[in-house]
């Protein structure tokens, strides 16, 4: 009976805590960033893309998301999400 209640206590509170881990880095742009990128996939394609993308790269994958996969993302909105991505996810170019 204690392990079951044991393995429930975890299972109701194991995503308290997920929920209290901020997906991202702070910045300028990250609502946006939340509110338009998280539509479509998860932040873990951020993070896991911040590895290696420099500017340019983060560049290319806002263009290919608002061009080739249509995200509603204006001008502006795609300005603002580039300067969130740069200055929080960018890989220095050697």
């Amino acid at each position: 009976m204690i392990r079951v209640l044991a393995v429930a206590s975890l299972l109701l509170t194991g995503p308290a805590f997920a929920a209290d881990t901020p997906p991202l880095k702070p910045g300028p742009g990250i609502d946006l960033v939340l509110k338009k990128c998280g539509i479509c996939h998860t932040f873990g394609y951020i993070r896991m893309n911040s590895t290696f993308l420099p500017a340019d790269g983060w560049l290319a994958e806002v263009t290919k998301m608002r061009q080739a996969y249509g995200a509603p993302v204006s001008d502006d909105e795609a300005a603002q999400i580039l300067d969130y991505l740069e200055s929080q996810y960018c890989v220095a170019v050697r």
